[in-house]
């Protein structure tokens, strides 16, 4: 009786040890992968960026998120926009950090009068319009001292070389600098 209850505590044991052994390093990994991304928190960090009331086609937001960290880049034509973006994504709740590389376009004319004329140029080639409208549009169009930058996603690279071509049709524009990304395609 006694070596049959040794032999079944042994086992207890043995078994116990084994799940410590398989579950330990999962915890640790788990541990070091949580402080990198937190897949929640990105969607969360995503919506308060779209909803922002001045954000639309000739702005361009992006982040990164690194823990409680939360890096915000890109390209804005009001500064009011840029201090809103800082001033919704601080609030979320599990940030901690908030770094602002929000860069604000400078004041220009001449900028003014090329993001119309590309708007126009984009909407009226094929069906790109629908990339254009809509309360946060896919197609974001950045020009900065004449250079002009297309960010976003489109749904097929014929779409992505035709908004290339219609940005570089616009008289005034001293180069183009086509950043869309296709629906589905890795990033570049």
């Amino acid at each position: 009786m006694k070596t049959k209850k040794n032999l079944i505590s042994q086992f207890a044991i043995s078994a116990f040890a084994a799940f410590l052994l398989a579950v330990g390093p999962s915890v640790v990994r788990a541990q070091d992968i949580s402080g990198a991304s937190n897949p929640q928190l990105e969607r969360r960090v995503r919506h308060e960026l779209v909803t922002l009331p001045y954000y639309g086609v000739f702005d361009n937001l992006a982040y990164s998120v690194n823990g409680g960290t939360v890096t915000l880049y890109g390209d804005v034509v009001r500064s009011s926009t840029r201090s809103d973006a800082a001033g919704r994504v601080k609030r979320l709740a599990g940030v901690t950090r908030v770094v602002n590389n929000i860069r604000v376009l400078p004041l220009s004319g001449f900028d003014d009068r090329i993001r119309r004329a590309t708007y126009r140029s984009i909407s009226q080639m094929g069906a790109l319009y629908r990339y254009l409208q809509s309360t946060n549009p896919s197609l974001h169009i950045v020009v900065n001292n004449g250079h002009v930058s297309l960010e976003g996603v489109v749904s097929g690279s014929g779409d992505r070389n035709l908004a290339y071509l219609a940005a570089n049709r616009v008289p005034g524009v001293f180069s183009v600098k086509n950043n869309l990304r296709v629906e589905g395609e890795e990033p570049r």
